[in-house]
């Protein structure tokens, strides 16, 4: 499906896409006050979509990450028409899961996807996707972990970690209809949720010729490929802001597999002084502008521990919505620190957006770390505090 490969062909040229980009900087996608007329507002018919829900804060409607506590630290979950940056951890063993749980979150809640990857057949990463946990089962899996701590001797200076990011659940099966969901990462999406989904698949390696050349585009034939590809399912099927679907409003999961690394055709991380380092961040800029104006959210996996250029991950951050980091103990000191020693790595939320503002959140919550247990991927909150010892 995706679009011819030269510069000025497509469903709307690159040119058209700049001026998208450049014209739409605030999503349009916000809560509107009830008319005097007493009809329905926008926001009604909004909140209406399946695994959506408006932030109570400004009323930008929100999807879940498929990650509940990462839903907390982001404000209530993603916004629609916004970009989540994961910058991934050294060995990008971690940095998948999130990746994997975004797209179970769209099955579930009965959105479409799109998949991009320059590495993995999108159809091979969908049959890998975690399966929904019934609630009552992730209580268990909770309450057995808690347990395990509260046994642990007393000490006069203890460290504690406390499960506030892990909210009261309530037994029952799984429902579509809810905001969020909870996985198991040990098991597989049950196959005929595949099925009965609606997803497009990118996968580089099939869509990229030798002979594509887009010298004039200042983008690598990966990424020109991939946005057209993008506008197209966007604009075809009806999930433009402003050319309303036919049938009822969907969402648009979009999932971007490893952006910038040399597999998509990029040197950004081969060298210091790339001659493509504009190429990324124009992609950026370009992707976020179609964002803006459509029923889509999306998520991007990207190597930044390897691009040397401390500039081009400051535009890169900049261009991005939501980042969030993840640090492996993997090969580090803290991997043999005792004050580590139960958990995997460190989570690192570097920026929140304020929407429709000029700039944005800094997350309060600093001391976070993430655990992978057999069934659950859980983040938590570690705070030092001093009990006294009982004579």
């Amino acid at each position: 499906m995706a679009a011819a490969g030269t510069c000025g062909t497509g469903t709307r040229s690159t040119g058209s896409m700049v001026a998208a980009a450049s014209t739409n900087n605030v999503t349009s996608f916000q809560r509107r006050g009830p008319r005097a007329s007493g009809a329905d507002s926008g926001c009604s018919r909004l909140v209406s979509i399946a695994g959506t829900r408006p932030s109570v804060r400004n009323g930008q409607l929100l999807v879940s990450t498929g990650l509940p506590a990462l839903d907390q630290l982001l404000g209530g979950g993603l916004a629609v028409g916004t970009v989540l940056l994961i910058e991934e951890d050294k060995y990008n063993i971690y940095s998948p899961l999130l990746f994997k749980y975004f797209l179970a979150e769209g099955i579930v809640s009965g959105h479409a996807l799109l998949v991009a990857s320059a590495k993995e057949d999108p159809a091979d990463i969908l049959q890998k996707l975690p399966a929904p946990l019934i609630d009552d089962s992730y209580k268990k899996e909770c309450d057995e972990d808690v347990c395990s701590h509260k046994m642990e001797p007393d000490i006069k200076m203890k460290i504690a970690w406390r499960y506030q990011l892990l909210p009261k659940m309530e037994a029952g099966p799984v429902s579509s209809s809810r905001f969020g969901h909870y996985y198991d990462i040990s098991k597989r999406i049950p196959q005929e949720l595949i099925e009965t989904s609606k997803w497009h698949g990118f996968f580089l390696p099939e869509k990229i010729s030798s002979a594509f050349n887009v010298e004039s585009c200042s983008l690598t034939p990966g990424y020109m490929k991939l946005l057209q590809f993008i506008q197209n399912i966007i604009y075809k099927e009806g999930f433009d802001g402003s050319n309303p679907q036919k049938k009822q409003k969907n969402i648009l999961r979009i999932g971007i597999q490893n952006l910038g690394s040399p597999l998509w055709g990029d040197d950004i991380c081969c060298t210091e002084n790339c001659d493509t380092s504009h190429s990324l961040t124009k992609f950026l800029y370009i992707l976020r502008g179609l964002l803006r104006t459509s029923l889509s959210a999306c998520i991007i996996t990207m190597p930044t521990h390897l691009i040397q250029n401390k500039a081009v991950i400051a535009r890169v951050t900049n261009l991005s919505d939501t980042v969030v980091g993840l640090e492996s103990f993997i090969g580090s000191e803290k991997e043999t620190n005792p004050l580590y020693k139960d958990y995997h790595g460190l989570i690192h939320i570097r920026q929140i957006p304020r929407l429709n503002n000029l700039i944005y959140d800094i997350s309060d919550v600093k001391d976070l770390a993430f655990k992978l247990k057999k069934k659950l991927f859980t983040i938590e909150v570690r705070e030092f505090l001093c009990l006294s010892s009982q004579s």
